[in-house]
């Protein structure tokens, strides 16, 4: 979002007479959620460590940046981003999942590391798929 459509947001909740809290608060959640553009699913991910085989017929493993999604082709990249944090990784979908209501993907224990969440377990992202 321009500096110019900042201005004009905030002048016309100033003039509405919501006042600057309500000014900088609207204005914050918009920080938070600016960089979703472009981005087409989001949803809950969670992070998971499997030791077996996946979907593609590889053997997990933990340590690479790979993910599970329900319909998504097997191989293809995605790039994810925590809508809580702004970090991003590019993982492979290589398996099928997750099977926990309100989910929409899995990622292994390396990239949920790398997006900042591991402690956490779950985590709001949008992720958008890579050509």
């Amino acid at each position: 979002m321009t500096t110019k459509v900042r201005e004009e947001l905030l002048n016309r909740i100033a003039a509405t007479g919501v006042g600057l809290v309500a000014a900088v608060l609207f204005m914050m959640v918009l920080k938070d959620v600016s960089h979703a553009a472009d981005m087409k699913h989001c949803g809950t991910a969670s992070w998971y460590q499997l030791t077996s085989r996946t979907a593609s017929g590889e053997m997990a493993n933990p340590k690479k940046m790979t993910a599970a999604h329900k319909s998504l082709e097997l191989g293809q990249k995605i790039e994810v981003t925590n809508m809580r944090n702004g970090k991003k990784v590019i993982v492979r979908v290589n398996d099928r999942g997750p099977f926990i209501k309100g989910r929409i993907l899995d990622v292994t224990r390396a990239a949920a590391a790398e997006l900042g969440f591991k402690d956490a377990g779950t985590t709001k992202i949008c992720f958008k798929q890579l050509s």
